[in-house]
């Protein structure tokens, strides 16, 4: 089925951060956060084993107990499959993501897209969010951000292996949907150009946001269309930098992109919008996005982002930032020119 006609809403909740991503967020506020999701209508929830070592689906287990399944739709990944065994956080080789789970649980996470190792991780994600079912399987990083100059051979090891099986799963009907839950637009390339298996959609972290959507308009984009299929956004506001953090991919952010969203967010005071509008509103203006899934930790964050969805922007706005080169040309805009 495609990955469009489940998504039941356009903003989803995206729970990398209760995870414990970047700092160790009590348990109340977790299970908070999610409630206040809930209770704003929200449905569609998106998680990962990776995310903090199985912390973050724990939690949403936990935050959408006694709720019922047909209520709502998860989305988790594979890829990884968290073990019973500690490690030191310290030493994990995380790619590009270095620190961002240190306040994780410490147990072992193994990178493992065989076949075998997706059924398991599956089993392992519905024994640790107390439900029946998921939705929609992604296969989980498999780019240069994790795996560098191997990325390929890890490509290769999922298509023979994860690819199929949730291929399998998806026509035997144990789950909905399945794709790649990816940081880079290369492997959806990939997997497009091939004949089969067929995905259903897929996640795309921080590639098509008011910061960085150039590349992806240039391939992924149209070939996605061509498809007929869509894409989630994760990441909307760039790891926080859109919206006055100091992250960008996950670090630090470089100087150059403190620049530019002084320039976005100097044109948007102009105008009175807030900087969280600009960037959801400009990720659903392309007909190949289905749905947002910005990260909260913070029960209040989602009232923001519910209302920047409503806040009206004029055109002007948008031309302005094109014209100031701040939006690409090809990108759709939410106001027609």
């Amino acid at each position: 089925m495609a990955l469009k006609d489940i998504l039941p809403g356009r903003l989803g909740f995206g729970a990398a951060p209760l995870g414990n991503m970047f700092r160790d967020i009590p348990e109340q506020e977790a299970l908070a956060t999610v409630n206040a999701a809930w209770d704003d209508g929200i449905r569609y929830f998106d998680t990962a084993p990776f995310y903090g070592a199985g912390l973050a689906e724990i939690r949403m287990g936990a935050a959408l107990a006694g709720r019922p399944r047909s209520d709502y739709v998860v989305s988790t990944k594979v890829g990884r499959l968290i073990l019973d065994e500690v490690e030191d956080i310290s030493t994990r080789d995380l790619g590009e993501k270095g620190g961002v789970f240190k306040y994780g649980r410490p147990n072992r996470i193994v990178n493992d897209y065989s076949r075998d190792a997706t059924l398991r991780s599956i089993e392992d994600s519905l024994k640790r969010l107390g439900i029946s079912h998921i939705d929609i399987a992604f296969v989980h990083d498999v780019a240069q951000d994790f795996y560098g100059d191997e990325w390929l051979s890890v490509f290769e090891t999922a298509r023979k292996g994860a690819f199929r099986a949730l291929d399998r799963l998806r026509d035997e009907g144990v789950i909905k949907a399945w794709g790649l839950g990816v940081n880079r637009v290369e492997p959806i390339e990939l997997l497009l150009a091939l004949e089969a298996p067929r995905p259903d959609g897929f996640l795309l972290a921080g590639r098509y946001t008011l910061l960085d959507h150039a590349r992806a308009l240039q391939r992924v984009m149209p070939m996605v269309a061509e498809h007929e299929l869509a894409i989630v956004v994760g990441g909307p506001y760039s790891s926080g930098a859109l919206v006055g953090g100091p992250n960008f991919e996950y670090a630090p952010a470089p100087a150059e992109i403190l620049n530019k969203v002084a320039r976005i967010k100097a044109v948007a005071d102009r105008y009175g919008i807030s900087m969280k509008a600009a960037g959801l509103q400009f990720a659903l203006a392309n007909p190949v996005v289905a749905a947002v899934i910005p990260g909260a930790s913070r029960p209040g964050r989602i009232a923001e982002d519910r209302a920047a969805l409503g806040e009206t922007i004029p055109a002007d706005f948008w031309r302005e930032l094109r014209s100031e080169g701040l939006v690409s040309p090809a990108a759709p805009l939410p106001t027609a020119d």
